[in-house]
């Protein structure tokens, strides 16, 4: 039997697949926080109450996702083990799919290898 928690994993991961750009607070001069945050904030809490089942999903993310989904993937494995996180970044830098950023009202582009890069060296987020 599936339960809620496992339904709405699957809405979040779903939502991170398909995500653009790629942002852990509000943006824009509004504040708005997009979709693909939401999902990552729930996401990153259902890893840390169920870490088997959830990791699982977020794994597949990290292989399968689009370029700012293996980002929020690293990073929400980043956020319970750090290792784990590590080794992901150490993955994704030699991609070059590209991605939106937003920092506050700040807009930017980057690509894995970039992004992976800066938070290999201990920058970001």
């Amino acid at each position: 039997m599936s339960g809620t928690w496992e339904r709405e994993l699957d809405q979040a991961v779903r939502e991170l697949d398909g995500a653009d750009t790629l942002a852990f607070g509000g943006v824009g001069f509004a504040g708005q926080i997009l979709p693909a945050t939401e999902a990552y904030r729930h996401a990153e809490q259902v890893l840390r109450e169920h870490p088997e089942a959830a990791r699982k999903k977020v794994d597949r993310l990290l292989r399968k996702g689009s370029p700012a989904g293996k980002a929020y993937a690293a990073t929400l494995l980043e956020a319970v083990d750090p290792e784990s996180g590590r080794a992901a970044w150490e993955r994704l830098r030699d991609d070059d799919g590209e991605f939106t950023t937003f920092s506050g009202c700040v807009m930017g582009r980057a690509t894995l290898r970039e992004y992976a890069a800066e938070r290999l060296a201990g920058g970001r987020e």
